[in-house]
């Protein structure tokens, strides 16, 4: 059965359907080989199934046939999403978060972790810029 899968990538075209049909296979072998299988073949399959799911899921954009290669993509509820944990980061939570860590900063820097103390310091600066990063880097038209 893993021969006859293996067989459909060798060929040069696969399409939507065959790579739907090997992820959807490769998948029962996967669960057969989860309690089966030694460990080096189980991780072969699951191998197999990652290179599946990676084809079916660019096989659409790959194949002249199926469109003009666009995808229509919608980013407004990442937006609200977005939007939303910045509203947290800029209210009182992330003063609670920049307090927090700039005193376990303090505190881990007096018992000698100094690494500890530099991450907690990053955390402590960036809950203060993180707007200021977000769109000097990023694309935050649609961000409020």
């Amino acid at each position: 059965m893993l021969k006859d899968i293996c067989s459909l990538f060798r060929h040069r075209t696969v399409t939507l359907c065959t790579a739907t049909l090997c992820s959807v296979a490769l998948y029962s072998v996967t669960l057969y080989s989860a309690f089966i299988l030694p460990r080096r073949q189980a991780q072969f399959v699951m191998v197999g199934l990652g290179i599946a799911l990676i084809v079916a899921g660019l096989s659409n954009e790959s194949l002249a046939a199926f469109g003009d290669g666009r995808t229509a993509y919608n980013d407004a509820r990442i937006a609200e999403a977005t939007n939303a944990i910045f509203t947290y980061l800029e209210g009182s939570f992330g003063a609670l978060v920049m307090v927090v860590a700039g005193v376990g900063a303090i505190l881990s820097a007096a018992f000698g972790q100094y690494r500890s103390a530099l991450g907690l310091f990053v955390v402590a600066i960036g809950a203060f810029i993180l707007r200021s990063i977000v769109s000097t880097f990023f694309n935050d038209v649609r961000i409020k």
